[in-house]
């Protein structure tokens, strides 16, 4: 285990996180800080967190929306792609153009 000191609204916090996880956890601490930094120090401790979290899980949900409303690829179409470019392969290696 190791500890992480993150800086939020201006006091730190010891958050402790897998060995190896350092950068990560200081990342993430990061993103939160940002928020709450938009936000302004007009309200309490408690409340900049809460809207930080708030604000956060907003960005997921709508990125989570978008990756659920892209289409997913078709496998077939995949399939022949993937067979068009071995044949294309095998064509070159036959031509000893491809090494």
């Amino acid at each position: 285990m190791s500890d992480v000191t993150l800086r939020i609204g201006g006091r730190s916090y010891a958050v402790a996180c897998a060995a190896g996880e350092e950068k990560h956890v200081q990342a993430l601490g990061n993103l939160i800080a940002d928020k709450v930094d938009q936000m302004g120090g007009t309200h309490s401790e408690p409340r900049q967190l809460l809207f930080a979290a708030l604000l956060l899980a907003d960005e997921l949900h709508e990125l989570r929306e978008r990756a659920a409303a892209r289409p997913k690829p078709d496998p077939a179409r995949l399939e022949a792609l993937a067979q068009r470019l071995e044949n294309c392969a095998s064509a070159l290696e036959g031509q000893g153009r491809l090494l």
